[in-house]
Parts: structure tokens; sequence; C-alpha cells
């Protein structure tokens, strides 16, 4: 998409559309709480931080923002929702990229006060990133449970790769065999582990693990301290 934040929202809803959400429906869907695929938000103050869960979103498996909504369930609204969208949606054009696709809908809760409703769809354009200045560092992010993490350059390279990737190869040599040994032993692997047992350095930890995952042998579990790989589901 070329066109900027207002071309931008005839093409993919990013300005408030009328949906079928009422206030009952709001109530159900914050009773199920935070989750993989929910977030609260109470007030759009620091946008900075909010636009990384709709990154987390758009670099795992989707979800829904709702903005007016306590951690603790309750839903006091937003009092001046034009000025909360506006600046979010800024804040999404200006800092992520490549743009994401998202709709949002706004649901009134009083007499002057809405929640803003933002679904953000699985991306196909992955890996999203977060940078707050020109120059400045460019940080991913991924769902885990009800967190939003920084993603390892690991993930990122998965995320990258993952929907281009066809017919992995790799070869089947001795540091595999130490891999599938210790896998058949324990649960999951970290790249420093990997590259401890099988006695490689870390580029090479990381490359095969990478590789194989792309090959759908493995899958990555991501952390904050430490992403572990396991086998993946048959």
């Amino acid at each position: 998409m070329k066109d900027g934040w207002w071309g931008m929202a005839e093409k993919t809803a990013t300005r408030s559309i009328r949906g079928n959400m009422d206030l009952k429906a709001l109530k159900e869907l914050v009773r199920q709480g935070e989750n993989e695929r929910l977030e609260f938000k109470l007030k759009a103050t620091h946008p900075e931080k909010i636009i990384r869960e709709v990154v987390a979103f758009a670099n795992t498996v989707g979800g829904t923002l709702l903005v007016g909504v306590g951690d603790d369930k309750s839903i006091p609204g937003l009092k001046f929702a034009d000025d909360d969208e506006f600046i979010l949606c800024r804040a999404l054009e200006k800092h992520c990229f490549p743009e994401i696709e998202y709709t949002l809908e706004r649901v009134p809760v009083a007499e002057d006060r809405e929640v803003l409703v933002f679904r953000i769809p699985k991306s196909d354009r992955r890996p999203h990133h977060v940078s707050l200045e020109p120059e400045g560092e460019k940080k991913t992010y991924v769902r885990v449970n009800d967190r939003s993490i920084q993603a390892s350059k690991e993930v990122r390279q998965i995320l990258k790769w993952e929907n281009r990737a066809r017919d992995v190869k790799f070869n089947y040599g001795r540091k595999e065999q130490v891999l599938m040994k210790y896998l058949d032993e324990n649960p999951g692997i970290t790249v420093e582990d990997f590259s401890r047992i099988a006695h490689i350095p870390l580029w090479m930890a990381s490359k095969t693990l990478i590789t194989l995952t792309l090959a759908n042998v493995l899958s990555v579990k991501p952390d904050e301290t430490a992403d572990r790989f396991v086998m993946a589901a048959a």
C-alpha cells in the first residue's frame, strides 16, 4: 500500500466503522480477560506503548485491542474518543513498518463515553516493527499468552521467511543428531544450549534452529529470557 493514512483508511478500514458490537457484546468480550488475542488499555496516554500491542498481534495470530477498558475489566470508556482515535491512528501510521491493516470500531458505553475496538488480523507482511525515531532502533514484538514481548533475532528471521519457505532442505549431520537426541530427553532447547552441547558457534546453532523451524521439524516458543525450540506437533 503506497497511500498515506487517509488513503489507506478506505482500503483497510482503518477509520471508524459501524460494526455489530454493542455494549452487551463488549461486556461479554471483556469478561474473557486478557489473553493471546485480547488486550485492554485504559486510555491512549502513551500511544508508543499501545502500538506495540498492535504490532504483536499482527506478527502473531491477530487479535483485538480495546482502548477504554481497565486491567480490572472495568469499562469506563474514553471521554474524548475522537482525540484518542486520532492519536493512536497517527502513531500507527508514523511508527509501524510495514503498514498494518486493521479495522476500528467505536462502541458507546455511556452518554459521552466510547470504547475503541481495534481488530488486527494476522499479517502476511511480517515482521512488522516499531521505530519511534527516523533513524532509531527497530523493535519487533510478538504475542505470548497475555503479553507482548520483544522478538529475538531468531524469531524475526522465522517471521520474515516462514511465508516464503517452500520445501526447506537441510543436511542431517552430526549436530542435527545431537539436537534430536537432546530433544528426545528434554522438552526444549535454547540457542545457547544447542551451541554448548553440539560444540558449535552460536551463529551456527542459531541458523540450524531457524532452518529446522522453517522446515516444520521444530517450532519456536518465544520468551523474554531465551526462546525455546521444541519438536513441531505432528
